[in-house]
Order: structure tokens, then sequence, then C-alpha cells
């Protein structure tokens, strides 16, 4: 026997209006209040890019990025965060499946490569200052620094997370409000990668041809 009844069946006295049915439920409100910090993130980012873009020939005769940066280096950064994005990943399915030593083995893992990129562009940095290109040389540097630096200020802020994270999971377990926040991690963590992959080509690939 069907037993679904279609909505246009049901009268219309019995089904509550807006101000009956009451507030949405707070994991909505949250997980839609964090989209918003995502897009503003985001949209704060492409204001970045576009200062950058502005701003990247304005070298006041200072040293320009094909003279400053290592690609070398570079390119290291990018396989650790990219691979960082793919555990990351994996500690979700763990944080799923409720897998306490793969969640922990992969958040570890994450974290590893989330502060070995973090240490290669602290050390880009205190090497371009110690050669006279510091933010104040040009509104090139400012820009490049004001650029990659909130990136690598985003990944400390979700190195800390993390941290945070793995000690809820060990003290109140998966339990749903846990299994919630972790998505949210995972979301911001993969947000930065995405952003990376243009500071990657804009700042770096292109500033090394142009």
């Amino acid at each position: 026997m069907n037993i679904a009844v279609a909505i246009d069946q049901i009268p219309q006295d019995a089904l509550p209006n807006a101000s009956e049915a009451g507030p949405a439920p707070k994991r909505i409100v949250v997980a839609y209040g964090f989209w918003i910090f995502l897009l503003s993130d985001i949209i704060m980012f492409a204001a970045l890019f576009a200062s950058y873009a502005v701003l990247v020939r304005s070298t006041a005769g200072g040293p320009t990025g094909a003279q400053l940066f290592n690609q070398t280096t570079v390119a290291i950064e990018t396989v650790c965060l990219l691979v960082s994005s793919y555990t990351c990943g994996l500690m979700s399915l763990a944080t799923n499946s409720r897998r306490y030593l793969r969640t922990y083995l992969g958040a570890l893992i994450t974290f590893a490569l989330g502060v070995t990129f973090l240490s290669l562009e602290i050390r880009e940095f205190s090497s371009m200052i110690s050669i006279g290109a510091a933010p104040q040389r040009s509104a090139f540097l400012s820009a490049f620094f004001t650029l990659v630096g909130c990136h690598g200020l985003h990944v400390a802020l979700g190195l800390i997370w993390l941290i945070v994270m793995m000690v809820q999971v060990a003290v109140f377990g998966f339990a749903a409000r846990v299994e919630h926040r972790l998505l949210c991690f995972s979301l911001f963590w993969h947000a930065l990668d995405i952003v990376w992959v243009g500071v990657f080509t804009v700042v770096y690939l292109m500033g090394v041809s142009s």
C-alpha cells in the first residue's frame, strides 16, 4: 500500500505557517553563517589579487618577482599544501567512518604538511627582507607581502583550529557537533588550497615569466 501523501492533498490549515514553524535549527544557521564567512574570505582575497595585479609593476626601481622568487621552494610549498588537502579529505572519510586512529593520522599528516608550508614561506619572507626587499621597499612588495602573508595567516589559524578539533575528538568523541565542526574545517582548508593555486599562478608563475 502506498503511504505517501502528496502535499497538495493535505489541508492547508494543517500546515504550519512560517511564524508557527519557529526559528531554523542551530545546525542550519551555523552552516549558513560559515558559508557566508567563506564567501566573504574569497571576496577579500579577490580584492587582494586585484590590488596585486595593479601594483605588480610598481617596483620603484627595486627588485622584481623574477629576481626574488625561488621556483623550487614555491613548488615544494605547493606540493605540501595540495597533499595536505588530500590527507584532510582522508581525515574526513575516517571521521564519517568513526575511526579514531585514521582520523588522528590524517590530522597529523595534514598538520605536518601545513607546518612545512608555513616554515618555507616564513623562510622566503625572511630571506627577501634580509636583502632589502621588505614590504615598504615598493608598492609591488607591499601587495606581495599582503596577499601571500594573508594566506599564510589563514593557514596558521587553520593549524590552530585543527589542534582544537583533535582535542575535541579526544574529549567528546564523534559527537554530531564535533563532526560538523570537522566538516567546516575541511571546507576551510580546501578553500585555502584553491586560493593558493591562484597565488601560485598569478604571483609566482606569471611573476617569473613577466
